[in-house]
C-alpha cells in the first residue's frame, strides 16, 4: 500500500556539474538556476516532514535556509563525488526539518473535515485514506519520518539515506522497518 507513493526510479536527474562550477565561480544566474531546478524537491520534502504536525508554515523559511546553507558551503561540494547535488540539498533540508521538529515538539494538526455530500464516494474514500496516511506519517518520530519520506516519497536508495542522515546502513534499514511497522499498526482501521 505505501510503496505506491514512491517516485519512479526512471526519472532522469538533471546534470548539474557545469552549473555548479559556474555557481562556484560566483555566477548569480547559475545560483538562480540551481534554485529553480531543485526548489520543488526541497519544498516537497519539507512539507512532508512539517505539514502533518502543523508546522507547514515553516516550509518556505527552511527551504530558503537550505539553499543559503548549501550556497555557503558550495565550495566544499565535490561535483565528481558520490553524492548528487539534489541528494546533498535534501540532506541539508532533512537535517533542518529534524532539528526543527525536535526543537518545536509539535502536536498534530487536526485533519480537515471533508463534505462527503459534495464528493463522490470513491473520492471521499481516497481522501480519507490519504489523510490517514499523512497523519500516521506525521506521528512517526522525526528520525523515522525522515528515513521513511526519503525512501517512499523521494525514492532514494538505503545507501543514499544513510549518507544523508549520517547513519549506518543497518540503522536505516532498522528505522524503515520500524516506521513501516508503526504505520501498519496505525493504519489497521483504514485498510480494506
Amino acid at each position: 500500500m505505501l510503496s505506491a507513493v514512491r517516485a519512479p526510479a526512471s526519472v532522469p536527474r538533471p546534470i548539474d556539474g557545469p552549473l555548479i562550477m559556474r555557481a562556484k565561480a560566483g555566477d548569480r544566474r547559475a545560483l538562480r538556476e540551481l534554485v529553480a531546478r531543485h526548489q520543488r524537491a526541497v519544498g516537497a520534502l519539507l512539507r512532508r516532514m512539517l505539514g502533518p504536525v502543523g508546522l507547514d508554515s515553516l516550509t518556505e523559511d527552511l527551504a530558503q535556509e537550505t539553499f543559503l546553507r548549501a550556497f555557503g558551503a558550495l565550495r566544499r561540494f565535490d561535483v565528481d563525488g558520490a553524492a548528487t547535488f539534489s541528494t546533498w540539498l535534501l540532506k541539508i533540508a532533512s537535517r533542518l526539518a529534524i532539528n526543527e521538529l525536535a526543537r518545536k515538539r509539535p502536536s498534530l494538526a487536526p485533519a480537515e473535515a471533508l463534505d462527503a455530500a459534495s464528493t463522490p464516494e470513491s473520492e471521499h474514500r481516497r481522501r480519507r485514506i490519504g489523510r490517514a496516511i499523512a497523519t500516521a506519517v506525521g506521528e512517526l518520530p522525526p528520525t523515522f519520518r525522515a528515513a521513511f519520506i526519503l525512501r517512499e516519497y523521494h525514492g532514494l536508495e538505503y545507501v543514499e539515506i544513510a549518507d544523508m542522515l549520517d547513519l549506518e546502513l543497518g540503522t536505516v534499514k532498522s528505522r524503515l522497518s520500524r516506521a513501516r511497522r508503526m504505520l501498519r499498526e496505525r493504519l489497521k482501521g483504514v485498510r480494506e
